[in-house]
């Protein structure tokens, strides 16, 4: 095999292709993302819709059938799903496997867009999102105190926590559970509103024209400039109260407060997050699609163990969730599995061939073959997850074959034929270099069609079969590049007794 010769008579050679194949594995290793399974969650797009104050079966024939309608064409759908609410419409789209998430978006948002005509003047305009396992909450924070209230730690923690745990590498968004946000509450009396000829719709005019906050322009001069902020007339209840909404036959000016209760309250009473019974609120970390979910998660403890030092007295932060820790177990006991199932298999060399020097030669293949598969891994866009370190673990005992094959044939020739270790290596090596390739194109062909499979299972085991191919296909160049020039440098011919 040239290849082999190459790596015989220049060993520098195969001595750097193996370095640069474990310092490149070390690199695409530690940019891959951890997580517990491979990425299998099928295309699904979701189109929310906002109607305030409609009911549910005005929603439905309103906003969710139309949309649903002028959808229903687009290719590659499986189904559509839709939920009509009061006040609210959400349509889930999902997509056959392997339908490219962006294009399938862009295809529903131009297909909304020929509706938005249709829809009710008063609705929102279709929200219109790609939907994503990993807009899932790995780690929950409770924020709580027992001196403030709800809305009082929502406002905190808006003002000074989102921000602070938004900015941490790999952090996608963070998500406020629980939150109740001050709002100026107008509880309506209608018996005092049809005492006054008036309605709600007038209500409604009376305060989108009067609550309004308007630029006023600028006042200049020859050396200075003024921008000109106009102080806003309502703050307090007591200010919306005085809001004129209408005026008698008599000239009597109707006030907001003569028809209704105003009070300020929170945009919804019916939000509740409660640990162990205490009221609190939560901070829900999302990360971001290709990020680390253990260094993440490791990123907000540290976050909120240097946060809690500094928040007011009464106030503390506390952990209620967090999915990185069944990970990180997981995925610890994969790598000691790993780590016991190498020292087997060393071990096991040893017994069967007794001679130290050369146990060596086989047990350089499993590192480097191992460490090296993670360059394809980064290649392809897959991540470290349990099924990849399970092809990791099966594979050690198939990375050492060709190393062995080769070992065994050039000791042979030192003991039985008496040629040098050199000489030994070199036409050793060649004569079952053939052999040594058949067995690697054997098992890569058993492995690779698995990657080939459709539905959830083929994309569930594509990682698992990719990975196993490429240790062995590694194990392979390295049992025809370093084991041979390590036999032709640690190996001794056997003294006779």
């Amino acid at each position: 095999m040239r290849i082999s010769d190459i790596s015989i008579t220049r060993p520098v050679f195969s001595s750097v292709l193996s370095l640069l194949l474990i310092t490149f594995g070390v690199i695409s290793f530690l940019r891959l993302p951890l997580r517990e399974y491979p990425d299998i969650d099928p295309p699904v797009v979701s189109i929310d819709t906002t109607y305030r104050g409609a009911a549910a079966s005005v929603v439905e024939t309103r906003i969710t059938e139309v949309i649903e309608e002028r959808i229903a064409g687009i290719e590659g759908i499986q189904f559509i799903q839709s939920q009509s609410e009061d006040g609210e419409s959400r349509i889930s789209v999902e997509f056959s496997t392997g339908r490219d998430i962006d294009a399938a978006a862009n295809d529903i948002r131009d297909r909304v867009s020929g509706v938005l005509d249709d829809l009710p003047i008063e609705a929102d305009p279709p929200d219109i999102q790609k939907v994503d396992s990993s807009d899932d909450v790995i780690i929950w924070l409770n924020l709580s105190s027992d001196s403030m209230s709800i809305p009082e730690l929502t406002d905190y923690a808006e003002r000074f926590l989102v921000d602070r745990f938004s900015v941490l590498d790999g952090v996608a968004r963070v998500q406020v559970g629980g939150s109740k946000t001050y709002a100026m509450r107008i509880w309506l009396d209608r018996q005092a509103l049809a005492a006054r000829s008036l309605t709600v719709s007038d209500v409604e005019s009376a305060l989108r024209s009067g609550n309004v906050e308007l630029p006023a322009g600028s006042i200049e001069s020859n050396q200075r400039q003024f921008t000109v902020r106009v102080k806003r007339n309502f703050l307090t209840p007591e200010d919306f109260a005085g809001l004129v909404i209408g005026r008698g036959n008599d000239g009597y000016l109707v006030r907001l407060g003569d028809v209704a209760r105003v009070e300020r309250g929170t945009e919804e009473e019916r939000r509740l997050f409660n640990g162990n019974g205490i009221p609190m609120i939560g901070l829900g970390i999302v990360k971001q699609s290709t990020a680390n979910t253990i260094e993440v998660a490791r990123g907000a403890k540290e976050e909120a163990a240097r946060i809690n030092k500094t928040l007011p007295e009464g106030l503390k932060i506390d952990y209620s969730y967090d999915s990185s820790i069944f990970i990180e177990q997981s995925i610890r006991e994969v790598y000691n599995t790993l780590a016991i199932a190498i020292g087997l298999v060393v071990l096991i060399i040893y017994l069967f061939l007794g001679n130290l020097r050369a146990t060596l030669v086989p047990a350089v293949t499993v590192p480097v073959s191992l460490v090296a598969t993670f360059i394809v891994l980064s290649a392809l866009g897959y991540s470290v997850n349990l099924l990849t370190l399970l092809a990791l673990v099966l594979a050690i005992g198939l990375v050492v074959d060709d190393a062995i094959v080769v070992l065994e044939n050039i000791s042979r020739r030192i003991d039985e034929e008496g040629e040098t270790p050199l000489v030994a290596a070199y036409r050793g090596t060649r004569q079952v270099g053939f052999a040594v390739i058949a067995t690697t194109l054997v098992l890569v062909a058993v492995f690779v069609p698995i990657a080939f499979l459709t539905g959830d299972i083929g994309r569930l085991f594509a990682e698992f079969a990719i990975t196993m191919a490429a240790a062995v296909s590694f194990s392979s160049l390295v049992a025809l590049t370093l084991s041979p020039m390590l036999a032709s440098k640690v190996l001794r011919p056997k003294r006779a007794h």
